[in-house]
């Protein structure tokens, strides 16, 4: 049987990868990864994660993570590979303007993450699927960026 951190983890990759409205499909989905949950458990699950139910254009209900966490499933990678990197692939820079690449769906989270540490450092961002835009404040070294991020983005080199 495998442990609540994985399950806690699989759920939010459920989530996040489909639009799942019941947690009947929450728990066939669950199992299908190898999860032995009941509904009464799966519940206390939703409420520890804070998820919430938010609706699609079309009106249907789903679940959805908090604003601050976001996961997309990649064919390339297993899950475990995905937590470790958190998304990010790469960092460039040119003039005021830094440029990071991320897996498809977390540029957003990251960029969330990014503006709420408030840093003098960087004026604001833009973010995309997989793309993010820093306007650097002038003045202000590539490394001073770098040690910033890496704060935030453990895996950055």
């Amino acid at each position: 049987m495998k442990n609540k951190e994985n399950r806690l983890e699989a759920i939010r990759m459920i989530i996040s990868g489909s639009e799942v409205g019941s947690q009947d499909e929450i728990l066939k989905a669950l199992r299908k990864e190898g999860f032995d949950a009941t509904q009464a458990t799966l519940s206390r699950d939703l409420k520890q994660l804070k998820v919430a139910k938010a609706t699609n254009m079309n009106g249907k209900y789903f679940y959805v993570l908090p604003n601050n966490v976001m996961y997309k499933r990649s064919n390339e990678q297993s899950t475990s590979e995905m937590l470790m990197n958190g998304g990010f692939v790469s960092l460039h820079f040119s003039h005021n303007i830094a440029v990071i690449h991320t897996r498809p769906g977390y540029a957003s989270s990251m960029a969330y993450d990014i503006d709420s540490h408030e840093s003098p450092l960087i004026i604001g961002t833009v973010a995309g699927d997989d793309t993010i835009m820093l306007v650097i404040s002038e003045n202000t070294s590539q490394q001073e960026v770098r040690s910033f991020l890496s704060n935030i983005i453990p895996c950055l080199k």
